[in-house]
């Protein structure tokens, strides 16, 4: 388990750099932590680490998908408002995890039993300082 310490946007988007180098095969990589922990701020960051200046949260849409000039895709998941793995099922979201993207996915509690491997992203705020803690599963 790797973690970090991360006290303001400059440096959240420094990490975003070191992440966006260590992982650079796409895969899974769930969000966790408390509302307003970070987890979207965090997206974003990682989005423009690999070119993509607009990004936003997909509370509403359930999940946003984003590509840069390189090709490389991300799909970004907020499954904060599915009841059931049904409605994960019904959305299409194993059609998501088999192509060749990084996807992003707050609160997956709901989808575990669909995933093999995973990247656990744990967002702990403690005031002003976010811990990341990454952890491969």
């Amino acid at each position: 388990m790797k973690e970090y310490q991360v006290s303001n946007l400059d440096e959240l988007q420094h990490f975003a750099q070191e992440f966006v180098s260590a992982y650079t095969e796409p895969g899974v990589f769930l969000l966790n932590g408390h509302m307003g922990a970070g987890k979207t701020t965090l997206v974003n960051a990682l989005c423009k680490a690999w070119g993509i200046e607009e990004s936003s949260s997909p509370t509403f849409s359930l999940v946003n998908e984003y590509a840069n000039k390189d090709g490389i895709r991300i799909f970004h998941f907020d499954l904060y408002r599915l009841k059931n793995i049904d409605e994960a099922l019904d959305i299409g979201f194993e059609e998501y995890l088999d192509q060749k993207a990084f996807v992003f996915i707050e609160w997956p509690e709901i989808i575990l039993p669909l995933l093999d491997r995973y990247v656990e992203i744990s967002i702990r705020a403690e005031g002003q300082i976010r811990l990341i803690q990454l952890k491969e599963h």
